[in-house]
């Protein structure tokens, strides 16, 4: 670890005390805090250590991971993410069936990966309402869009979802707090 994000995170933690979480919850709290600098993730994050547990399981397993937008990829460390937003037939797709390009990429990147997948959401609500609405079966899904237009209502709706999620309360999110929430997991998958 560098020597600034020692200090980071020594900081973090004079600030607050997470010692009483879980440890993949406190892992995953503590990366998004460092990322974002903002400690409202302690009480915003909505965090279940059985569905990260699957999620770290997965990854180790070899699992896709796919992210709705290539920034949610980029932050990913060490592990290639699924991430067709870009492609021609995406916008294709979206244009067609009157979806945002964020939705047709999770509906391709579906077709591509199957179940079992650890999806990473950061940036589009759409994206996340649309992986709600298929029968993906997911590893893990880490909601954390962000926006004033649907993301709190896209969160709210994974969480009574029933999948295996990390999300969070507010209107907060986006391509760095979702990768420091996969990172989180895949830093912990690289320890025996």
């Amino acid at each position: 670890m560098h020597p600034i994000e020692q200090l980071s995170y020594q900081i973090l933690r004079e600030r607050v005390d997470l010692s009483q979480l879980p440890p993949l919850t406190r892992a995953v709290t503590e990366r998004v805090v460092h990322a974002s600098a903002d400690l409202d993730y302690v009480t915003d994050l909505v965090c279940d250590e059985a569905a990260l547990a699957a999620g770290l399981e997965a990854l180790r397993g070899g699992a896709p991971l796919v992210t709705d937008v290539a920034m949610v990829a980029a932050g990913i460390t060490g592990r290639a993410a699924v991430c067709p937003v870009a492609e021609p037939a995406v916008a294709e797709l979206a244009r067609s069936a009157g979806i945002t390009r964020s939705a047709a990429a999770i509906r391709i990147a579906y077709d591509r990966v199957g179940p079992g997948a650890v999806w990473a959401v950061g940036c589009a609500p759409t994206a996340l309402t649309e992986l709600i609405g298929l029968d993906a079966e997911p590893a893990l899904v880490v909601g954390l869009p962000v926006g004033f237009v649907g993301a709190a209502e896209a969160k709210a709706a994974l969480r009574v979802s029933g999948l295996p999620a990390v999300s969070n309360r507010s209107e907060k999110g986006g391509s760095a707090v979702a990768a420091a929430a996969v990172n989180a997991l895949l830093y912990t998958s690289e320890q025996p």
